[in-house]
C-alpha cells in the first residue's frame, strides 16, 4: 500500500513552484484528492493508503503560469502512474512554460 508525496520544481524560475493546484484521482476520472503545493512546491495527497491500481495527478500548470503573468502551452500536465506494493511514491515535476518532465522518484 502507498503514501504519496509530489514536488513540483519551476525551472525557468530555479525555484519551488508554490501554489500549484494538484488533483489525484483514479484513471477512470474520479477524483480523490486534491491540494495546492507549499512554498517548498511539495504536497502529501490522498488517503494514507491508496491501493494498488491506475491513477492520474492533474497539475494546474496554466494557472500557475497566468498567476506569474507568464505565456504557456500546457494548460495542466497529467501524470498516469500504477501503484503495485510500493510503501511510498514520489512523482515529481520539473516544470517550464513549454515543457514539462517527471520521473519516479524517491
Amino acid at each position: 500500500m502507498t503514501h504519496l508525496t509530489t514536488h513540483v520544481l519551476d525551472a525557468t524560475a530555479g525555484a519551488p513552484a508554490a501554489g500549484v493546484a494538484v488533483t489525484l484521482s483514479h484513471l477512470d476520472g474520479a477524483t480523490i484528492d486534491s491540494a495546492v503545493t507549499d512554498a517548498d512546491g511539495r504536497l502529501s495527497l490522498g488517503p494514507d493508503v491508496l491501493a494498488d491500481g491506475d491513477y492520474a495527478l492533474t497539475f494546474a500548470t496554466g494557472a500557475y503560469f497566468r498567476a506569474r503573468g507568464v505565456a504557456s502551452f500546457h494548460p495542466v500536465a497529467t501524470i498516469a502512474f500504477t501503484v503495485s506494493g510500493e510503501a511510498h511514491l514520489h512523482v515529481p515535476l520539473l516544470l517550464s512554460p513549454f515543457a514539462y518532465s517527471t520521473y519516479r522518484g524517491s
